[in-house]
């Protein structure tokens, strides 16, 4: 690594000033979004890009959306852009993650220059497809799950490219929303390039890019200390996922890590060949949640940046179902596939590394709409227990770091009523530390509607560690009667549906 080209104190204000430009675009996005999954729930992501693609800052967001941005601004730089331009995209197989994540990559500009890109993600309550809020559980491939985008321009030299915004509106159900979100994410974009012009003006254009470099130096060095101080060897775990959505046989995910002095391969080896469901991911999901893993292992002061991830490598046999090919199906990948890759690595890590037990290792993905209206809700529930402490109950775990729909907002906004919202007490594994509770939420719909859940950690509940006791697994039920993991249903005025999360493993003998 090179001699850095900043002094300390300054590559520490800057590196809290630029982490504080994602951190604002993130607010600004919030707070200009249509959608409930957006200003509510908060499923959206920001970060900073130099002008050779590689992360410099990001928002502490979504976990699964920061890892997989790099290869979004990469498909981008390859289609020419230029000064005042806004990308769209959410292709898996081009840099996106699943289809209702849409990607906006704007140029950073302020001097004419491309110095570097401005990224937001968001989760999108609709981009057509099957199933109202594009999250099929029964799809097959990814044609069945929403409106493909490739890299495509949308604002062009300031302006917005009319065709392009009419085609992606009139392919949605909910357009007007769908509308307000996407004009949120440009002004976010906007405001990046805003605040990098000010900053440039206060310290000079030189030592702006300066601090972009010495910032991920700083990280990679860091990320490589830690990783020096693991010992070096293979270490191997394995878990499943419950299911495809066309089948519920188990699914194996298997995993050899391997560090080697300050660096560490990540091996799929052996894991399922792709399925024929959507629980599949492409390669850039399964790197977010490697990229996850090895980010649990450094300490909070640490920047999040393309430096943390130099040092992995991560093997995985194409047409897995951790590194599917085109036209599979991926929508479930995002959220329940994610969530296990990470479990799998930290069980890995785990042999070598103080971590906590398994949390809940599910986003618990409920989505319901018509026509009229499309509502997805991720679904919070037990951390694990760890050495320093009971594990954190009814909170997301893992890939997710989204909040609820207040019960306020959400009988506003759609023609249901929630009956039932509390935490699962008692679900947390038994041990000296407890593992955190899940969350039992109940939703009457008051119109007919379609049902969707994209869930896991039903049959196989999240393990302990130390000799902690598993916690309890989830549970899904319309009126009563138990529904599998992943399903999908048709919904007639005044059903009830009721989720009930899992908990968090135990830590320690009790």
């Amino acid at each position: 690594m090179r001699e850095r080209l900043l002094d300390p104190i300054t590559l520490s204000v800057l590196s809290s000033a630029l982490k504080g430009i994602a951190e604002e675009m993130g607010a600004l996005l919030i707070r200009g979004a249509y959608s409930s999954n957006i200003k509510e729930r908060r499923d959206c992501s920001t970060a900073l890009f130099d002008a050779e693609g590689r992360m410099v800052a990001q928002a502490e967001h979504i976990p699964v959306h920061l890892g997989a941005m790099p290869e979004a601004v990469a498909a981008v730089m390859r289609r020419n852009p230029r000064p005042g331009d806004v990308f769209a995209l959410n292709d898996p197989y081009s840099g996106g993650t699943h289809l209702p994540d849409i990607t906006l990559v704007s140029t950073v500009a302020p001097e004419g220059e491309i110095l570097g890109y401005a990224v937001t993600r968001a989760h999108h309550s609709d981009v057509g497809g099957m199933s109202p809020g594009s999250m099929p559980a029964v799809s097959r491939e990814i044609h069945q799950e929403g409106l493909i985008i490739p890299p495509v321009r949308l604002v062009r030299n300031g302006e917005y490219v009319q065709e392009i915004l009419d085609l992606i509106l009139a392919n949605v159900r909910t357009p007007a929303i769908r509308r307000g979100d996407l004009q949120a994410q440009v002004a976010a974009n906007r405001l990046a390039e805003s605040r990098i012009s000010e900053l440039i003006d206060r310290w000079s254009r030189q030592t702006v890019l300066a601090a972009f470099e010495d910032v991920i130096s700083y990280t990679e060095q860091r990320t490589r200390e830690v990783i020096r101080g693991l010992p070096n060897g293979e270490y191997r775990a394995e878990d499943v996922l419950e299911g495809d959505g066309i089948t519920e046989e188990d699914i194996p995910i298997r995993v050899t890590v391997t560090i080697e002095d300050e660096s560490m391969i990540v091996d799929f080896s052996g894991t399922a060949d792709a399925t024929v469901g959507n629980v599949n991911c492409p390669l850039a999901v399964t790197r977010s949640a490697c990229y996850f893993a090895l980010r649990v292992l450094l300490s909070g002061d640490v920047p999040a940046n393309a430096g943390t991830y130099a040092p992995l490598r991560i093997e995985a046999p194409e047409n897995s179902l951790v590194n599917a090919s085109y036209p599979s199906a991926v929508v479930a990948g995002n959220v329940e596939t994610s969530s296990r890759i990470a479990d799998t690595v930290m069980l890995a890590l785990s042999q070598i590394a103080s971590l906590p037990a398994q949390g809940q290792g599910t986003m618990n993905v409920v989505t319901m709409g018509n026509s009229a209206w499309t509502y997805v809700e991720t679904i919070g529930g037990g951390q694990g227990a760890s050495e320093r402490g009971n594990g954190s109950s009814g909170v997301h775990v893992g890939m997710s770091n989204t909040l609820n729909t207040p019960i306020e907002a959400f009988e506003l906004e759609y023609p249901m009523r929630v009956e039932r919202y509390e935490l699962l007490y008692g679900s947390g594994g038994a041990g000296e530390n407890l593992g955190g509770d899940g969350i039992v939420r109940s939703i009457r719909v008051l119109e007919p509607a379609s049902l969707s859940l994209l869930t896991d950690r039903r049959r196989h509940a999240p393990r302990g560690s130390g000799s902690g006791k598993p916690g309890k697994s989830g549970k899904n039920l319309l009126n009563g009667e138990d529904l599998p993991a992943k399903t999908f249903k048709a919904l007639e005025s005044g059903d009830l549906v009721t989720i009930h999360t899992p908990g968090g493993g135990g830590w320690g003998l009790a």
